[in-house]
């Protein structure tokens, strides 16, 4: 999967996301590297044409809030992640739709792999633990819900390492939900 969009989100949110990461790396539970972050969608590779479609649509979207709440499995592809999951509400779902509807026809490499990122199966997520899902859940419930601003949609290229902001949420005081 070398290519993905995903949503970069606030430092605050970041932060506390990082800390129950910290908790469980600290007990010894494998955790995963870098930021957290929202995949959005992923594609063997997400050629210019589609960068300059997707770039465009979300002008057109607003940057949400998400509040990150739910403390479980992402789904039988994934049995040993833990996440806290997004709660899914319309302004979230109209980002998602956009950065879909822009990639649509014009990415190479998407397959099966990816269908979880799909509209109508995709389910944001924030990965906490790459590993012993069971004891890394008993560490952290009850977990409180975690709000985090979307500041920016970027695309991460994962053979390079590479992250490129294609939409960002002006700057100003932070809307409410």
């Amino acid at each position: 999967m070398p290519s993905t969009v995903r949503f970069r989100l606030d430092d605050d949110g970041a932060a506390a996301l990082t800390a129950l990461r910290d908790r469980l790396a600290a007990a010894g539970i494998p955790v995963p590297a870098g930021t957290p972050h929202v995949t959005v969608a992923a594609a063997g590779t997400i050629p210019p044409t589609a960068v300059r479609e997707l770039s465009a649509q979300l002008r057109l979207v607003a940057l949400p809030v998400l509040w990150l709440a739910g403390l479980g499995s992402v789904g039988p592809d994934a049995p040993e992640v833990l996440a806290l999951t997004a709660v899914t509400d319309p302004e979230v779902l109209a980002v998602h739709t956009a950065v879909h509807d822009a990639l649509a026809g014009r990415v190479r490499g998407a397959h099966a792999a990816h269908a979880a990122h799909l509209p109508g199966s995709w389910l944001p997520h924030v990965v906490l633990a790459t590993g012993r899902p069971a004891e890394a859940f008993a560490l952290l419930h009850p977990v409180s819900p975690v709000r985090a601003r979307i500041t920016a949609v970027e695309l991460h290229d994962s053979r390079t390492g590479e992250t490129a902001v294609l939409g960002a949420r002006p700057e100003g005081p932070a809307r409410r939900p």
